[in-house]
């Protein structure tokens, strides 16, 4: 009868290699780049008012834009309504 051994099949040297490269890919922590988290929530308020502004800007120049299309469509209705008002003489010198 045969025995078949069991156990490891890593050598000490390949079992050291293999721990190196996992512990590789591990990130470690930089100090350097840490910032308190008072400066993130700063940025964060920045960012806030920013857009809150960028946002009332956009509001106001949607309302501008609206109050031009009225004016533009109340100034065509009136060149309309003054050209109908145009005698038939009127009419043929045009023509």
């Amino acid at each position: 009868m045969k025995r078949l051994a069991i156990g490891s099949m890593m050598t000490p040297e390949y079992s050291e290699w293999r721990s190196k490269r996992i512990n590789d890919n591990i990130p470690k922590s930089n100090s350097e780049d840490v910032r308190p988290m008072e400066e993130y929530l700063l940025d964060a308020d920045v960012q806030k008012l920013e857009a809150e502004k960028l946002r009332k800007g956009k509001n106001q120049v949607e309302e501008d834009l609206d109050g031009l299309k009225t004016d533009y469509k109340k100034l065509r209705l009136s060149f309309r309504t003054a050209e109908l008002g145009k005698t038939s003489e009127q009419w043929r010198q045009e023509i």
